[in-house]
């Protein structure tokens, strides 16, 4: 490569980096204008793996700005991982950016099943760095905001279920999976999702013969619950074909009559309340009170002689996800939900 050659491909990146620079708002500092700009370039494929960017010199007199700002941007954007540099070279995009970046809602032992068969079916060159966004949306913007350029790959459970949030869009959709739920249109977007209406009636279906054993069949549904309302309509679609008496409640009262009853839950705090309530009344479950709890954990296979579960298979969501990373290729996948009996039912 001549050096006219080299001089004209910088002055390429430059211009690329000038056109991003124009476009950001001026109430955020110089520095963090020039990190944005250079990202969004990235993010976009303007600026690649290998790409070589302007010297320190270059940009400061291209942009306008002092030395001292654009070294402050080069050396954040260094210590992300996002570009690297060499005494031969100077500054330039990161080679192998073998990051990623994996946005949970909220911790659980599932959630944690599902990390950790993301990060054993990836190699051990490959970091993946766990964050929760426990539903608040300002942590999930900025904690999105502050890591945008810092990974290869993002894998999200989005914030909002009715609607793919503004803040990923920011995101290359090819370096995107969206995990978990979601009813919004995921057009072009990867995502290894659960559902929760039909894959919920079929699994009730499927215990049909041991949900008519009791006499009345309860959904605890909480008020205070990010759980899809999909799953009450699954619910009563069931119960409405196959005329099975039941009632929805949103709070287990531990002087309800439990003899029985088949009780659907939801939340963890519910299910220890009617198992202690059932061992208090010295009732046995499985017996005189039925359980099916949402989201199966460790725990649950050794409560009494097993609690009942409809749940996804957040191994297998976790491993789907690695495969994205690796791989790199669209996926759009609905992870089979069903019903496992055990003891309680």
């Amino acid at each position: 490569m001549t050096v006219q050659h080299s001089y004209k491909m910088v002055k390429e990146k430059k211009d690329i980096i000038l056109q991003f620079l124009a476009d950001t708002q001026s109430r955020t500092s110089k520095v963090q204008q020039l990190i944005n700009a250079i990202i969004q370039a990235i993010n976009l494929g303007d600026l690649v793996p290998g790409d070589t960017l302007p010297s320190i010199n270059q940009m400061s007199l291209s942009a306008y700005v002092s030395r001292d700002t654009v070294f402050k941007a080069y050396r954040e954007l260094v210590r992300r991982g996002t570009i690297e540099s060499s005494p031969q070279r100077g500054y330039f995009i990161a080679t192998d950016l073998n990051k990623v970046m994996l946005f949970l809602d909220t911790y659980s032992s599932f959630k944690d099943t599902l990390y950790h068969n993301l990060r054993s079916n990836l190699p051990e060159n490959y970091g993946v760095d766990l964050y929760f966004h426990h539903y608040n949306f300002r942590v999930f913007e900025s904690i999105l905001l502050d890591n945008i350029g810092q990974y290869s790959m993002y894998v999200v459970m989005n914030f909002n279920h009715d609607m793919l949030s503004d803040v990923l869009k920011k995101i290359d959709a090819n370096k995107l999976l969206i995990l978990d739920w979601g009813r919004f249109e995921k057009g072009n977007y990867a995502y290894v999702c659960q559902d929760f209406d039909q894959a919920v009636y079929n699994s009730l279906v499927s215990g049909l013969q041991r949900i008519r054993a009791y006499d009345e069949f309860v959904l605890i549904f909480p008020n205070e619950t990010y759980h899809p309302h999909e799953t009450i309509n699954a619910f009563k679609q069931f119960c409405k074909d196959y005329a099975i008496k039941h009632n929805i409640i949103n709070v287990f009262d531990p002087f309800t009559k439990l003899e029985n009853k088949l009780f659907f839950v939801i939340d963890e705090v519910d299910l220890v309340q009617i198992v202690k309530t059932t061992n208090s009344a010295k009732l046995e479950l499985g017996k005189d009170v039925g359980i099916i709890s949402y989201n199966d954990t460790p725990m649950k296979e050794i409560i009494g002689n097993g609690i009942s579960v409809i749940s996804t298979d957040f191994a297998l969501m976790g491993k789907m996800a690695a495969d994205f990373v690796l791989h790199k290729q669209k996926l759009q996948l609905i992870i089979p939900t069903t019903l496992t009996e055990r003891g309680s039912l």
